[in-house]
Protein backbone atom coordinates (compact mmCIF):
# COMPACT_ATOMS: atom_id res chain seq x y z
CA UNK A 1 0.00 0.00 0.00
CA UNK A 2 2.82 2.40 0.86
CA UNK A 3 4.90 1.59 -2.22
CA UNK A 4 1.87 1.63 -4.54
CA UNK A 5 0.59 4.97 -3.25
CA UNK A 6 -2.71 3.47 -2.10
CA UNK A 7 -2.83 5.20 1.30
CA UNK A 8 -5.04 8.26 1.77
CA UNK A 9 -5.23 10.82 4.56
CA UNK A 10 -8.65 11.69 5.96
CA UNK A 11 -9.49 13.73 9.04
CA UNK A 12 -12.38 14.05 11.49
CA UNK A 13 -13.22 17.39 13.16
CA UNK A 14 -13.34 18.23 16.86
CA UNK A 15 -15.52 20.97 18.33
CA UNK A 16 -15.18 23.02 21.51
CA UNK A 17 -18.40 22.63 23.50
CA UNK A 18 -18.36 26.10 25.02
CA UNK A 19 -17.86 28.07 21.80
CA UNK A 20 -19.45 25.52 19.38
CA UNK A 21 -16.50 26.19 17.10
CA UNK A 22 -13.85 23.95 15.57
CA UNK A 23 -10.85 23.21 17.77
CA UNK A 24 -8.94 20.84 15.49
CA UNK A 25 -9.12 17.53 13.64
CA UNK A 26 -7.71 14.02 13.92
CA UNK A 27 -5.78 12.61 10.97
CA UNK A 28 -6.98 9.16 9.91
CA UNK A 29 -5.48 6.78 7.37
CA UNK A 30 -7.45 4.92 4.73
CA UNK A 31 -6.19 2.23 2.37
CA UNK A 32 -7.79 2.28 -1.08
CA UNK A 33 -7.06 -1.30 -2.13
CA UNK A 34 -7.19 -2.04 -5.86
CA UNK A 35 -9.54 -5.01 -5.38
CA UNK A 36 -11.04 -4.68 -1.91
CA UNK A 37 -11.82 -0.97 -1.98
CA UNK A 38 -11.49 1.22 1.10
CA UNK A 39 -9.95 -0.56 4.10
CA UNK A 40 -10.20 0.87 7.62
CA UNK A 41 -7.04 1.37 9.72
CA UNK A 42 -8.74 -0.76 12.38
CA UNK A 43 -7.79 -3.67 10.13
CA UNK A 44 -4.43 -2.80 8.63
CA UNK A 45 -2.73 -0.94 11.49
CA UNK A 46 -2.76 -4.08 13.65
CA UNK A 47 -1.26 -6.02 10.74
CA UNK A 48 1.43 -3.35 10.36
CA UNK A 49 2.31 -3.58 14.05
CA UNK A 50 2.53 -7.39 14.05
CA UNK A 51 4.59 -7.48 10.82
CA UNK A 52 7.05 -4.77 11.86
CA UNK A 53 5.80 -2.30 9.24
CA UNK A 54 4.34 0.25 11.67
CA UNK A 55 7.44 2.48 11.43
CA UNK A 56 7.20 3.14 7.66
CA UNK A 57 3.42 3.48 8.06
CA UNK A 58 3.89 6.11 10.76
CA UNK A 59 6.49 7.87 8.63
CA UNK A 60 3.96 8.03 5.78
CA UNK A 61 1.18 9.49 7.91
CA UNK A 62 3.53 12.01 9.57
CA UNK A 63 4.77 13.27 6.21
CA UNK A 64 1.21 13.41 4.82
CA UNK A 65 -0.15 15.20 7.90
CA UNK A 66 2.65 17.79 8.10
CA UNK A 67 2.25 18.43 4.36
CA UNK A 68 -1.52 18.84 4.79
CA UNK A 69 -1.11 21.21 7.75
CA UNK A 70 1.24 23.35 5.69
CA UNK A 71 -1.33 23.43 2.87
CA UNK A 72 -4.01 24.50 5.35
CA UNK A 73 -1.83 27.39 6.42
CA UNK A 74 -1.19 28.39 2.80
CA UNK A 75 -4.98 28.42 2.29
CA UNK A 76 -5.51 30.61 5.37
CA UNK A 77 -7.06 27.81 7.41
CA UNK A 78 -5.60 27.47 10.90
CA UNK A 79 -6.65 24.44 12.93
CA UNK A 80 -4.41 21.93 14.76
CA UNK A 81 -4.13 18.49 13.17
CA UNK A 82 -3.58 15.41 15.35
CA UNK A 83 -1.65 12.25 14.40
CA UNK A 84 -1.87 8.93 16.25
CA UNK A 85 1.35 7.34 17.49
CA UNK A 86 1.77 3.74 18.63
CA UNK A 87 3.88 2.36 21.47
CA UNK A 88 6.43 1.10 18.94
CA UNK A 89 6.67 4.59 17.44
CA UNK A 90 7.49 6.15 20.80
CA UNK A 91 10.27 3.60 21.38
CA UNK A 92 11.88 4.51 18.05
CA UNK A 93 15.02 6.52 18.94
CA UNK A 94 14.85 8.31 15.58
CA UNK A 95 11.29 9.62 16.00
CA UNK A 96 12.09 12.97 17.63
CA UNK A 97 14.69 13.82 14.98
CA UNK A 98 12.25 12.87 12.21
CA UNK A 99 9.54 15.05 13.68
CA UNK A 100 11.95 17.95 14.11
CA UNK A 101 13.04 17.53 10.49
CA UNK A 102 9.44 17.57 9.25
CA UNK A 103 8.68 20.69 11.28
CA UNK A 104 11.63 22.45 9.70
CA UNK A 105 10.87 21.22 6.19
CA UNK A 106 7.22 22.31 6.25
CA UNK A 107 7.62 25.41 8.40
CA UNK A 108 5.39 23.99 11.11
CA UNK A 109 4.91 26.34 14.06
CA UNK A 110 4.13 25.67 17.70
CA UNK A 111 0.56 24.49 18.23
CA UNK A 112 -0.06 23.47 14.62
CA UNK A 113 0.35 19.72 15.22
CA UNK A 114 -0.86 17.34 17.92
CA UNK A 115 0.03 13.74 18.76
CA UNK A 116 -2.49 11.28 20.20
CA UNK A 117 -1.35 8.18 22.07
CA UNK A 118 -3.09 5.42 24.01
CA UNK A 119 -2.45 4.31 27.57
CA UNK A 120 -0.77 1.16 26.25
CA UNK A 121 2.34 3.17 25.34
CA UNK A 122 3.29 3.01 29.04
CA UNK A 123 3.23 -0.78 29.24
CA UNK A 124 6.97 -0.93 28.45
CA UNK A 125 9.64 1.45 29.76
CA UNK A 126 7.28 4.23 30.90
CA UNK A 127 10.16 6.51 31.93
CA UNK A 128 11.57 6.41 28.38
CA UNK A 129 8.17 7.10 26.85
CA UNK A 130 7.49 10.02 29.19
CA UNK A 131 10.90 11.49 28.32
CA UNK A 132 10.18 11.13 24.57
CA UNK A 133 6.81 12.79 25.00
CA UNK A 134 8.43 15.66 26.87
CA UNK A 135 10.86 16.20 24.00
CA UNK A 136 7.96 16.41 21.54
CA UNK A 137 6.15 18.84 23.80
CA UNK A 138 9.29 20.99 23.86
CA UNK A 139 9.16 21.09 20.05
CA UNK A 140 5.73 22.75 20.31
CA UNK A 141 3.57 19.70 19.68
CA UNK A 142 0.49 19.30 21.87
CA UNK A 143 -0.02 15.81 23.32
CA UNK A 144 -3.30 14.00 23.99
CA UNK A 145 -4.11 10.70 25.70
CA UNK A 146 -6.48 8.70 23.50
CA UNK A 147 -9.12 6.03 24.33
CA UNK A 148 -8.92 6.77 28.06
CA UNK A 149 -10.55 4.13 30.24
CA UNK A 150 -9.60 1.12 28.12
CA UNK A 151 -5.89 0.86 28.98
CA UNK A 152 -3.77 -0.09 31.95
CA UNK A 153 -1.85 2.98 33.02
CA UNK A 154 -1.86 4.03 36.65
CA UNK A 155 -2.89 7.45 37.90
CA UNK A 156 0.74 8.04 38.83
CA UNK A 157 1.79 7.79 35.20
CA UNK A 158 -1.18 9.88 34.12
CA UNK A 159 0.03 12.60 36.46
CA UNK A 160 3.53 12.43 34.94
CA UNK A 161 2.55 12.36 31.27
CA UNK A 162 2.94 15.79 29.59
CA UNK A 163 -0.49 15.67 27.94
CA UNK A 164 -2.86 18.63 27.74
CA UNK A 165 -6.03 16.68 26.94
CA UNK A 166 -7.61 13.31 27.65
CA UNK A 167 -9.97 11.69 25.14
CA UNK A 168 -12.71 9.59 26.76
CA UNK A 169 -13.29 6.33 24.90
CA UNK A 170 -16.45 6.13 22.81
CA UNK A 171 -17.53 2.86 24.45
CA UNK A 172 -18.50 4.93 27.51
CA UNK A 173 -19.60 8.10 25.71
CA UNK A 174 -22.15 6.41 23.44
CA UNK A 175 -24.00 4.91 26.43
CA UNK A 176 -23.99 8.03 28.58
CA UNK A 177 -27.73 8.72 28.10
CA UNK A 178 -29.08 5.21 28.78
CA UNK A 179 -26.49 3.63 31.07
CA UNK A 180 -26.02 5.23 34.53
CA UNK A 181 -22.70 3.44 35.06
CA UNK A 182 -21.27 4.76 31.79
CA UNK A 183 -22.53 8.22 32.70
CA UNK A 184 -20.79 7.97 36.08
CA UNK A 185 -17.52 6.92 34.42
CA UNK A 186 -17.64 9.81 31.96
CA UNK A 187 -18.56 12.32 34.67
CA UNK A 188 -15.76 11.10 36.93
CA UNK A 189 -13.26 11.24 34.07
CA UNK A 190 -14.23 14.81 33.21
CA UNK A 191 -13.80 15.78 36.88
CA UNK A 192 -10.41 14.03 36.98
CA UNK A 193 -9.27 15.87 33.86
CA UNK A 194 -10.20 19.22 35.31
CA UNK A 195 -8.57 18.41 38.66
CA UNK A 196 -5.35 17.68 36.74
CA UNK A 197 -5.77 20.87 34.66
CA UNK A 198 -6.37 18.95 31.42
CA UNK A 199 -9.13 19.19 28.82
CA UNK A 200 -11.70 16.39 28.52
CA UNK A 201 -12.60 15.37 24.97
CA UNK A 202 -15.41 12.87 24.32
CA UNK A 203 -15.17 10.51 21.35
CA UNK A 204 -18.05 8.85 19.50
CA UNK A 205 -20.65 11.63 19.86
CA UNK A 206 -23.31 10.75 17.32
CA UNK A 207 -26.50 12.45 18.52
CA UNK A 208 -27.64 15.65 20.20
CA UNK A 209 -28.80 13.84 23.37
CA UNK A 210 -25.23 12.71 24.00
CA UNK A 211 -23.94 16.24 23.31
CA UNK A 212 -26.40 17.70 25.83
CA UNK A 213 -25.45 15.13 28.48
CA UNK A 214 -21.76 15.90 28.00
CA UNK A 215 -22.41 19.63 28.12
CA UNK A 216 -24.26 19.21 31.42
CA UNK A 217 -21.25 17.57 33.08
CA UNK A 218 -18.76 20.11 31.74
CA UNK A 219 -16.96 18.21 28.97
CA UNK A 220 -14.66 20.52 27.02
CA UNK A 221 -14.75 19.18 23.45
CA UNK A 222 -16.26 16.41 21.35
CA UNK A 223 -15.56 14.35 18.26
CA UNK A 224 -17.94 12.09 16.35
CA UNK A 225 -20.54 11.88 13.59
CA UNK A 226 -22.71 14.55 15.27
CA UNK A 227 -19.89 16.99 14.62
CA UNK A 228 -18.76 15.55 11.30
CA UNK A 229 -17.70 12.36 9.54
CA UNK A 230 -14.13 11.76 8.35
CA UNK A 231 -13.39 13.33 4.98
CA UNK A 232 -10.30 13.80 2.77
CA UNK A 233 -7.89 16.13 4.51
CA UNK A 234 -7.61 18.49 1.52
CA UNK A 235 -11.42 18.92 1.48
CA UNK A 236 -11.63 19.76 5.16
CA UNK A 237 -11.03 23.55 5.03
CA UNK A 238 -13.84 24.17 2.51
CA UNK A 239 -16.21 21.87 4.40
CA UNK A 240 -15.34 23.50 7.71
CA UNK A 241 -15.90 27.04 6.45
CA UNK A 242 -19.41 26.08 5.27
CA UNK A 243 -20.25 24.10 8.41
CA UNK A 244 -22.50 25.23 11.25
CA UNK A 245 -19.47 24.84 13.54
CA UNK A 246 -17.79 27.83 11.91
CA UNK A 247 -20.71 30.10 12.81
CA UNK A 248 -21.17 32.10 16.04
CA UNK A 249 -22.26 29.90 18.95
CA UNK A 250 -26.04 29.64 19.48
CA UNK A 251 -27.59 30.24 22.89
CA UNK A 252 -28.18 26.50 23.34
CA UNK A 253 -27.18 23.21 21.70
CA UNK A 254 -30.59 21.60 22.30
CA UNK A 255 -31.83 21.74 18.74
Amino acid sequence: AIDAGELLLFCQPKVDMRTRRFCGAEALMRWKHQRRGMISPAIFVELAESSGLITPLTQWVLEAAFDARHRWHEAGFEQPLAVNLSARDLHDPRLVDRVQGLMSAWGIREGWMQFELTESVLMSEPATVIDTLGRHRDLGIELMLDDFGTGYSSLRYLQQMPVSSIKIDQSFVRRIVDDPESAAIVRSTVELCHALHKRAIAEGVEEVAVWNALEAIGCDAVQGYYVGRPLPVNEFPAWARASRWSQPAPSTAKT
